[in-house]
């Protein structure tokens, strides 16, 4: 009996590049120990030495998580389809009135109507929908390779405020996939590059700059300011503490993460999961690369970047169904794209029914690098 394993990116370079193989097996633990027979090493990709599979690595079984199954014993049928899904570095209509702000004041000039007429014309926009978008507030969280689209579409959409929060500066490794910035804003701070590029496709918005890490200290306050977060970081020190942010103000997450060939995106509202349901403690140090170190396809930079701008769009105008409880994992080697299902953890740390961790903690700490005293968690988009 054999099943289709699907093989992530990061993993790929033990097979072959291979994006999926047929395995024999009964069980999953079957399954992976047979997988290792053909591709010596992926066994300890996905094992501890513990021989448990670890907290940043989820398998699914037919988009279900072995997790809610009989972990990796959970018995294989001839045709099923498993999922290896590790986390990466470098995320009917629902209505709920935190998710969408009030619509603006006063009805929309002349040149805005004409300006989002594309939208206004869609009966599941309308004017009433514009000026929703308008009224809105939405934080993105870097202003690399995810924050560049996902701000440059919210931004001609008409978001009213859009914040962007990064502390680093244009570099020319950046110009093959940030398309805020451009030759000329080499050695500029992001968040001023941004800021002109934005307001000069659309003067409408109003954007605030927030030229500073993203901490402890500071996360609260900032993200408080806002009805949306879109995190672009690429970094898990900031993954994390933009989740639990957003956890304990109560604010919904439009989630993207880049790596190689592959993305991942999906969307965390309020009381209904956060990123720790999916992955409750980071890989270890050094073991999941970054796109500094790794590599990223530009135009993958693109595609999850639109994907999470349209969701953020979604949230403000209360319409469509979210990614909330599903993770998009796009593969733009095999141009393929699948839906797991995700599910709140009762016990989870943050978000569950007795959460343990109720304030900002030393993330960078939490997840194996060196302790500093204002817990900074840089958030340089991918």
């Amino acid at each position: 009996m054999k099943v289709t394993v699907y093989i992530p990116t990061p993993f790929r370079q033990m097979t072959g590049n291979r994006a999926s193989i047929e395995v024999p097996g009964e069980t999953i633990a079957e399954v992976l120990d047979n997988l290792d027979q053909q591709f010596p090493g992926v066994h300890d990709l996905i094992y501890s030495a513990q021989h448990k599979i670890p907290a940043h690595i989820n398998i699914y079984v037919n988009n279900q998580e072995i997790s809610a199954l009989n972990g990796d014993a959970t018995a294989l049928a001839s045709g099923d389809q498993v999922a290896i899904i590790p986390a990466i570095s470098g995320g009917a209509g629902d209505d709920d009135s935190s998710t969408a702000s009030a619509a603006a004041g006063g009805a929309l000039t002349a040149e805005q109507v004409t300006r989002y007429s594309r939208h206004i014309i869609m009966p599941q926009v309308g004017s009433a929908g514009q000026r929703k978008i308008l009224g809105s507030k939405v934080l993105m969280v870097g202003a690399g390779g995810l924050g560049s689209p996902v701000a440059l579409y919210l931004a001609l959409a008409g978001v009213g405020t859009l914040g962007i929060v990064d502390f680093d500066v244009v570099d020319l490794t950046n110009l093959q996939r940030q398309i805020l910035h451009q030759n000329d804003d080499i050695g500029r701070p992001k968040v001023d590059s941004a800021k002109e590029t934005l307001n000069a496709y659309n003067p409408d918005v109003n954007v605030v700059t927030h030229e500073a890490p993203l901490t402890s200290d500071n996360a609260m306050e900032i993200i408080g300011q806002y009805d949306i977060v879109v995190n672009g970081a690429d970094n898990f020190p900031a993954r994390y503490l933009v989740n639990d942010a957003c956890v304990f103000l109560k604010k919904p997450l439009v989630d993207g993460s880049i790596l190689l060939f592959e993305g991942q995106a999906t969307v965390y509202k309020p009381g209904a999961g956060c990123y720790r349901c999916l992955f409750p403690a980071p890989p270890p140090p050094g073991l999941v690369p970054s796109c500094a170190e790794a590599g990223v396809l530009g135009a993958l930079c693109g595609l999850v970047g639109s994907i999470q701008a349209s969701e953020t769009l979604k949230l403000i105008l209360g319409i469509g169904d979210s990614l909330n409880g599903r993770l998009l994992i796009v593969d733009a080697l095999g141009m393929d794209m699948r839906l797991l299902r995700l599910r709140r953890d009762p016990n989870c740390v943050v978000c569950g029914d007795n959460p343990t961790v109720t304030e900002l903690i030393d993330y960078d700490a939490f997840c194996g690098g060196a302790s500093t005293g204002a817990n900074a968690a840089a958030q340089v988009g991918a």
